[in-house]
């Protein structure tokens, strides 16, 4: 949605790079939920969370990932990650963790919604 504005080339394709990584990243940590990395085994398990639950969480994010991916329903997308990062938030909070763990997926909250704001998603225009 480019709005009927003169979009400059160099903010749309920052707006696809940020999205493009920021999904490559959740697209690795579904992938290695859905396979049971051990990695990610004793990640969930040392956050409190039950090793049975890993495959839900991953295909539960890797749909929400390609939800972002696919522009008429990047929003919705964007939403579903929103919430994904504010479990993180909380399971961080309730874990005690450093402050830094806790802000890590606020700031990537953040870069979801920078990249489709970048891209031209402006919110309530049309």
């Amino acid at each position: 949605m480019n709005n009927n504005r003169n979009q400059s080339k160099v903010t749309l394709w920052a707006g696809y790079i940020l999205q493009g990584l920021i999904s490559a990243m959740f697209l690795m940590g579904a992938f290695m939920n859905i396979t049971k990395n051990p990695s990610a085994v004793k990640g969930a398990v040392d956050m409190g969370y039950n090793e049975g639950s890993l495959i839900f969480l991953g295909l539960t994010l890797f749909v929400a990932v390609l939800l972002y991916i696919w522009p008429k329903t990047s929003m919705i997308g964007a939403i579903m990650l929103t919430g994904w990062l504010g479990g993180a938030v909380a399971t961080h909070v309730i874990k005690g963790d450093a402050l830094g763990h806790v802000l890590a997926p606020v700031i990537f909250g953040f870069v979801v919604w920078l990249a489709l704001w970048l891209r031209g998603f402006y919110f309530g225009k049309k």
